[in-house]
């Protein structure tokens, strides 16, 4: 009975050493697309300003999580998504399934980077843009040019060595597709990928895949995150990244908060911290564009004068359009997708 007593005695010794907050947060349930290096400096910051608040992620590629949240439309199992392409998000709104919420400190970000409806239903984070690296070591023993348009990526010694994601699985790989068929036009858009492929060695299923593979060697060309192959190139690998004329591609990352959730009241606190300047500071260590005016993210090695270079995307017409154009490219093209 005394051994009884002492453990129960002990037991509450704990459970007092624990500090209250710790006991009574509230555990967010977190959909991301956001790369994985991001996640714990967003989770330490946001669970250090809300102690009431508990981060859980679940992570995965955006055509992942995005079909995820569609197939689940009828019982939401997300709280918030943070960190997911725009065209993602507004098929989400396209199915009802997102809550209008006004975050604290809005207007800190960029116009370009708010839902123009009041209340809005997303609020921006980032750009993501798709940038050709070429492996220079490898590109010399084939005897080919450097490319510096899109045109240049046909090269007949290019076939079998060029990467790229596959944009059924991979935010990337969307934007960069949709990108040439809005530049290019329907049909020289499809030509101009019936050419590419040939050079295709393989699809990948990540948007940072392609630069890491052609930083290795083992492709001579990659398309694919811009800030990936930036991060190769500085942290020394033989990549020369290369912003291709006629027309960058680009997609925002944004937040938006489920509808009906029973934890929406933290939600929101996740919502309100996914907008402040700390959290963009935290973008800004792995994307060049951030949504906030006030945060300069200058990477090294990242190319000038990108963003007048960005095509002017039309983001709802670019959700509307995405299962069309991902049944055709996949009929074309999956053949040459990785495994899954």
């Amino acid at each position: 009975m005394r051994l009884l007593s002492a453990l129960a005695a002990g037991a509450l010794a704990l459970l007092a050493a624990v500090p209250a907050d710790a006991q009574t947060r509230t555990r967010v349930t977190v959909y991301t697309a956001l790369e994985t290096d991001q996640l714990a400096p967003l989770k330490t910051a946001l669970e250090a300003r809300h102690r009431d608040v508990e981060v859980a992620w679940v992570r995965d590629s955006t055509g992942v999580i995005t079909a995820r949240l569609l197939a689940e439309r009828a019982n939401p199992q997300a709280d918030v998504v943070w960190g997911l392409a725009l065209s993602s998000i507004l098929l989400l709104d396209r199915d009802n399934l997102l809550e209008p919420y006004a975050p604290a400190d809005l207007a800190g970000l960029k116009p370009a980077f708010r839902d123009p409806a009041n209340p809005p239903k997303w609020t921006g984070l980032d750009a993501f843009l798709s940038f050709v690296g070429v492996n220079v070591p490898e590109l010399a023993k084939v005897q080919g040019r450097m490319p510096t348009s899109w045109d240049d990526l046909l090269q007949p010694s290019l076939r079998g060595r060029i990467v790229m994601p596959n944009p059924a699985s991979s935010g990337t790989g969307y934007l960069q597709v949709y990108a040439w068929l809005q530049a290019m036009g329907e049909e020289r858009g499809w030509q101009f990928m019936d050419r590419l492929h040939e050079n295709i060695a393989v699809y990948t299923h990540s948007g940072s895949a392609p630069h890491v593979q052609a930083a290795r060697g083992e492709r001579t060309v990659s398309i694919g995150l811009d800030m990936r192959a930036v991060r190769e190139k500085t942290q020394g690998a033989p990549l020369e990244v290369v912003v291709p004329t006629g027309g960058i591609g680009w997609e925002m990352e944004a937040t938006a908060l489920i509808r009906g959730r029973p934890n929406a009241a933290a939600a929101r606190k996740v919502i309100d911290f996914s907008v402040s300047k700390e959290a963009h500071e935290i973008y800004g260590r792995t994307y060049a564009i951030v949504g906030r005016s006030d945060v300069n993210a200058a990477p090294v090695n990242y190319p000038a004068n990108v963003e007048a270079q960005m095509l002017a995307v039309d983001f709802a017409r670019m959700a509307a359009e995405r299962e069309r154009i991902l049944a055709e490219w996949t009929r074309r093209y999956d053949g040459k997708s990785a495994p899954r």
